[in-house]
């Protein structure tokens, strides 16, 4: 007869902390509520369960995570405490981790095996973080789903005939199947946002070259000099966004000589202390039935919570006039700029 989950505290503890942040795992395995080698294995059988069907976690590295978390439980024990440590994670497949193959699913490198960590790769890791592998992009991290030839299509986990997204689609499935609570993703036209929301979990595009590019993309560092491309957290939790974040500044040895970035307090910890301005069309377009009910539906929300919502027709006219910039101009520009920065990628 099989044991129900209720009848064993630690797969109860485990079962608890499938969906919870990486700052709640971080606190369960620091309290010695779980160890870091049962929360890894707990991820790798899901993973195991999962993927078949998801193909979020298409490059796998249990062997090392296994011995990353065998050296985490040891450093629990002897009362080491790091942000991450023992923490499951995946990056997305464009950033290097020593040891694995990083394609940006491009064939012609379905066999380039680095030998270093990206840099925000080593600052997670650094952080105490357990490296499971690496999750699936588009080719060339050029598309918004994630599709490529060397690992083929990621579904999302809310419904297997639609698409996680891209470029970081196969980051974002693999936080909202609960197979981690802290991904590495990129972002240039979305590759961070556009998942995050297609899936129901949280990212964050940084200011321009905050987070280190500096090894990934294809040839190495492909990508870290690509004008508007930008490293960033996935995460499932806005606190984990947070976390993530304080970690991965001031990692380039170059940049760093020259300026820090220190990134100041939140100005407000209760959500109705904020203002809130809503645009509720993109530039150039009319809006859809579908985006007015969601986006009154989060009105609405906001409004019962206490915080002052401003609708972008506010601030044409009255005082508020000139406040608001040329959406459809900057829009303009915006893909033209973009347009310049996708001619560094190879032709194929």
């Amino acid at each position: 007869m099989s044991q129900h989950p209720l009848d064993n505290p630690r797969q109860a503890e485990l079962d608890a902390l499938t969906f919870a942040s990486a700052r709640e795992q971080a606190r369960a395995l620091a309290e010695g509520r779980v160890s870091a080698l049962a929360l890894l294995e707990h991820s790798l059988a899901r993973i195991e369960r999962f993927d078949r069907a998801l193909n979020a976690v298409v490059v796998r590295d249990d062997g090392r995570a296994r011995l990353a978390a065998r050296e985490a439980d040891a450093a629990l024990a002897r009362g080491e405490r790091r942000p991450l440590l023992g923490v499951p994670i995946t990056v997305k497949e464009s950033f290097d981790v020593a040891g694995l193959v990083t394609s940006s699913g491009n064939p012609a490198y379905a066999d380039n095996r680095v030998e270093h960590d990206a840099l925000a790769v080593a600052a997670l890791r650094e952080a105490g973080a357990v490296i499971i592998g690496k999750t699936n992009v588009p080719l060339g991290l050029a598309d918004l789903q994630s599709y490529n030839a060397n690992y083929g299509l990621t579904h999302n986990p809310w419904d297997l005939a639609r698409t996680p997204g891209g470029s970081s689609g196969g980051s974002a499935a693999a936080l909202a199947a609960g197979y981690v609570a802290l991904e590495l993703g990129s972002d240039i036209g979305g590759s961070i946002r556009i998942p995050a929301h297609f899936t129901g979990v949280y990212g964050h595009k940084p200011s321009y070259d905050l987070v280190a590019r500096r090894g990934s993309g294809v040839p190495s560092g492909r990508f870290s000099g690509r004008d508007m491309g930008v490293a960033g957290p996935l995460a499932r939790t806005a606190a984990d966004l947070d976390l993530a974040l304080e970690l991965l500044l001031n990692r380039d040895p170059l940049t760093s000589k020259a300026w820090r970035v220190t990134l100041p307090p939140a100005r407000h910890t209760r959500l109705a202390d904020f203002r809130v301005l809503v645009i509720g069309a993109w530039p150039g377009t009319a809006q859809s039935l579908s985006e007015r009910q969601v986006i009154e539906h989060v009105v609405e929300r906001l409004r019962t919570q206490g915080v002052k919502v401003t609708r972008a027709a506010d601030l044409h006219d009255g005082p508020h006039r000139g406040l608001l910039p040329d959406l459809p101009r900057s829009h303009a520009l915006y893909r033209s700029l973009l347009g310049a920065s996708l001619t560094e990628l190879p032709v194929l």
